[in-house]
């Protein structure tokens, strides 16, 4: 029999008895449970504060820094041809600009035609369409000449395959050729009357007569537009058709310089679009583009002015190669040219331009096309007055905040409701610290605008919080005094600002004293927990006495009743 179950002997359900004496005895632990949640409200509490108290710092922050008191604007007469920035301090005045030029990049045009032809000679009987470097490859599919569909399949077809057709098609009457002196392919009528050669519909699905640079020309003659050789960019660089063969040197080490800055290339690891990214991504400052048409390179500054493209070839020979060096056409940048408040003629490498070349402090202008345009610098009044409002918005906050977690309430029974921090003189201290700061001590200033009171900023009296009542006086502040107005939120000594920085970082700085104040809280919450945890062993060791002691009275209880049932079966009553 489980004796450790309440009354299987006793008939005593002790087992309830010892909770209620286990839970009477847990008291002084529901009373510190309770202290310890009224803690942790307070600590809470002190956060809310905390939240708002670091808001408002953000925003003294801001006016002290001076940038927002000294926040200045600038006004363009005509934005199509310039843009104007101002940082805040700078100049204020009017200046005229008279855009004569525009700065453009400079540049190296490579030599043309930098690939080899097609063929070797005029015989174009050998070697596939698609293994001659057409560029870009030619499709299969139709074209019209002379109204008749020629087929061509790249990958089968050689050149001379076509000019059969042609030939057959048009009953020996248009021969085509092709010319390894220009490297140029000609259709021609040949025999009886000469009318126009017409090539070409909107049916073709063959792009071969505009990769052949064939197009009308009211003539019974067609020739290439341009010769046809030209390197392919997806190509490595030993294959991609160059006139002259790209050499690195022989141990896949090649390298050139641009601008000073060293490139490397492996001529048969590298191709020609890896190569470029390479040259476009690197510190040299050029892009380089290739023109398929003319079958050229061209690298261009990355930056604006008449500055130079320096080149070199150090292993390897793939600027001569690509035609920038001999053949090559250096095309020099152009300077902006203008003048200020019809000064001397001014220069800069730059479209933008900074205070170094126009000797403006603070200005920024970013110049888009030639022409005149008038920059105005003054205050700016929008973001000082902003910056100001949003000020007493956020001291206000901090105060309503601290007013709603120390205030305390009566209703028309006579009950009083205290907010968490009623009576707190911590609290209570911040709030007024915070109205002396912002009223009292901004008496200690010199000059007209010594106190809030005189930009239109008071209270009425009746609580904590600042109001804009008078919105005409800041803005003639911020209109005419500006420097007064600084003083008063900056004065090293006793501006608003200053003080009320000082005052912020010694209340929620790192060892600030509401810091302090939540961590004292913090402290006392956690030695509630180490209290209730002793407590409890406390109580735990007592209910186990007592169902030890309940056990043994069961035992005892158990002994007896088989001692009972044992006499009452030896001796039956009578």
């Amino acid at each position: 029999m489980e004796l450790g179950l309440a009354g299987l002997a006793s008939g005593f359900d002790w087992r309830s008895l010892v909770d209620k004496l286990s839970d009477v005895e847990r008291t002084p632990q529901k009373r510190l449970r309770a202290e310890q949640s009224t803690l942790q409200n307070r600590n809470n509490a002190f956060g809310s504060i905390k939240t708002q108290l670091n808001v408002l710092k953000n925003r003294v922050a801001a006016l002290s820094s001076n940038e927002v008191l000294q926040a200045r604007k600038a006004t363009v007469s005509d934005s199509t041809v310039l843009t104007a920035n101002a940082a805040p301090g700078s100049a204020s005045g009017t200046f005229e600009f008279n855009i004569t030029q525009l700065a453009t990049a400079s540049k190296t045009v490579g030599a043309s035609g930098i690939g080899a032809n097609l063929y070797p000679s005029n015989n174009v009987s050998s070697g596939t369409l698609a293994s001659k470097g057409f560029n870009p490859p030619i499709t299969a599919g139709t074209f019209t000449v002379d109204g008749a569909q020629i087929t061509t399949d790249p990958s089968v077809d050689t050149l001379q395959d076509v000019f059969d057709r042609i030939d057959a098609a048009s009953q020996n009457k248009i021969q085509g050729s092709y010319s390894a002196v220009d490297d140029k392919i000609s259709l021609r009528r040949v025999g009886g009357p000469q009318p126009t050669l017409v090539i070409g519909s909107a049916t073709d699905t063959s792009n071969f007569l505009s990769v052949a640079r064939l197009a009308n020309n009211g003539t019974n003659q067609i020739d290439s537009a341009t010769s046809l050789g030209s390197i392919t960019p997806t190509a490595t660089l030993n294959a991609a058709n160059f006139q002259t063969a790209i050499s690195d040197g022989g141990a896949g080490a090649g390298e050139f310089k641009i601008n000073g800055v060293s490139i490397s290339f492996n001529a048969s690891a590298d191709s020609v679009q890896n190569l470029m990214d390479r040259i476009n991504a690197s510190s040299a400052g050029v892009t380089i583009s290739y023109d398929r048409i003319n079958d050229q390179f061209t690298l261009t500054n990355k930056v604006t002015g008449n500055l130079g493209v320096a080149v070199e070839d150090v292993t390897g020979n793939f600027l001569e190669a690509a035609g920038l060096i001999t053949g090559a056409n250096f095309q020099a940048g152009k300077d902006l040219l203008f003048s200020i408040n019809n000064g001397p003629q001014l220069s800069s490498h730059s479209n933008t331009l900074t205070s170094e070349a126009t000797g403006i402090d603070g200005l920024s202008i970013n110049v888009l096309k030639t022409g005149t345009s008038t920059v105005s610098l003054a205050s700016d009044s929008s973001t000082i007055k902003g910056a100001i409002k949003s000020f007493i918005d956020d001291y206000n906050r901090a105060q309503s905040t601290i007013d709603s977690l120390t205030s305390s309430s009566t209703d028309s029974a006579g009950k009083v409701t205290r907010s968490t921090l009623a009576g707190d003189t911590d609290a209570n201290e911040i709030a007024s610290k915070l109205r002396g700061i912002a009223f009292n001590q901004a008496t200690g200033l010199s000059g007209v605008l010594n106190s809030l009171a005189k930009i239109g900023i008071d209270t009425t009296g009746d609580n904590d919080l600042l109001n804009l009542e008078d919105e005409t006086a800041l803005d003639a502040a911020i209109a005419n005094n500006l420097s007064g107005l600084k003083t008063l939120f900056n004065d090293p000594t006793n501006g608003i600002a200053t003080k009320l920085s000082a005052y912020l970082d010694n209340t929620i700085g790192e060892d600030g004293t509401l810091i302090a104040r939540q961590d004292a809280l913090t402290k006392q919450s956690s030695e509630i927990d180490t209290q209730v945890t002793d407590l409890e062993k406390r109580v735990q060791a007592n209910r186990q006495r007592l169902i030890d002691s309940f056990v043994q009275m069961e035992t005892a209880q158990q002994s007896l009743n088989q001692q009972l049932k044992f006499l009452q079966q030896r001796f039956p009553a009578q």
